[in-house]
């Protein structure tokens, strides 16, 4: 559990940020706002993180461009995936938006920086069939603008992770993150400005479901990068799984969603296949 705990951390975290941040957006919040308050509290709290941690290695100023250009890309994935979960139920939301790790090895195989085999083709193709299920089947509650956005992020999601493997292998996870995190936050920052965009939640819940939702993706940033140091990237996805079904399970008690037995069917296949899928391909 030392090896794996803060990876399962991660994915509780990001769970319960999932959830709470529909309830916040429920209390009267809107997705700039959200998606704003929480990229500043995370710039606070990495710097203390870092500021206490062990010196990381420098990065070039090739480094550091690319990862505040990816910042860019990482503020279209926070905004895009609190607007699916606005328009969507969480569950449908979050497993749309986790076909980012096929759409991952796909894409990584046709510009050549991965391989796909066979079994990771059949591994993909069973995991779209079980997300088809999970939309069809809630096709009467299903926004279709949620389901694009939602595979929109998972498409900036895929950018981000090919650019990272194709020219920031050698950089410091750290300051890859904490550059990213800045520029993200300087992008919502400024557009939260040049708006005069703020709605703050109604309610002292609402207010508590935004400050969960600060400290507990920031905890899953922090702990993801732990558990990738502890048992490596490879394993540290694998156990990222665990984020969807939680995200799941959370939202039928505290939001009241209504998952049908095909979605439910549907679910199990998707998660399943994507086990599959990083195993085999």
């Amino acid at each position: 559990m030392f090896d794996l705990g803060p990876g399962i951390l991660a994915a509780i975290s990001f769970a319960i940020g999932d959830v709470f941040s529909k309830v916040a957006l429920i209390d009267g919040t809107d997705v700039l706002t959200l998606s704003t308050f929480r990229s500043a509290f995370s710039v606070v709290c990495i710097f203390v993180w870092l500021w206490f941690r062990p010196p990381p290695t420098p990065a070039t100023p090739r480094q550091r461009n690319i990862s505040l250009g990816l910042g860019v890309l990482f503020a279209g994935i926070v905004f895009g995936l609190f607007k699916a979960i606005e328009l969507l139920q969480v569950p449908v939301a979050v497993l749309t938006y986790f076909i980012y790790p096929l759409l991952t090895g796909i894409v990584g195989a046709l510009v050549g920086l991965d391989k796909l085999t066979w079994r990771g083709a059949t591994a993909a193709l069973v995991a779209f069939v079980g997300l088809a299920m999970i939309v069809g089947a809630g096709s009467d509650a299903i926004v279709p603008a949620g389901i694009a956005i939602a595979v929109a992020a998972a498409c900036s999601r895929t950018a981000v992770l090919l650019i990272t493997r194709a020219s920031l292998m050698g950089a410091d996870p750290r300051l890859v993150t904490w550059y990213s995190i800045l520029s993200s936050t300087a992008v919502l920052g400024a557009i939260s400005l040049g708006t005069l965009n703020w709605h703050p939640p109604h309610t002292a819940y609402g207010w508590v479901a935004l400050i969960t939702v600060s400290i507990t993706i920031t905890i899953s940033v922090l702990m993801l990068f732990v558990s990738v140091n502890r048992i490596g990237p490879f394993r540290s996805a694998l156990i990222m799984n665990l984020e969807p079904l939680l995200a799941t399970i959370l939202s039928v008690p505290l939001l009241g969603d209504i998952v049908t037995p095909v979605q439910a069917l549907g679910g199990a296949i998707m998660l399943a296949s994507l086990v599959a899928f990083q195993l085999r391909r």
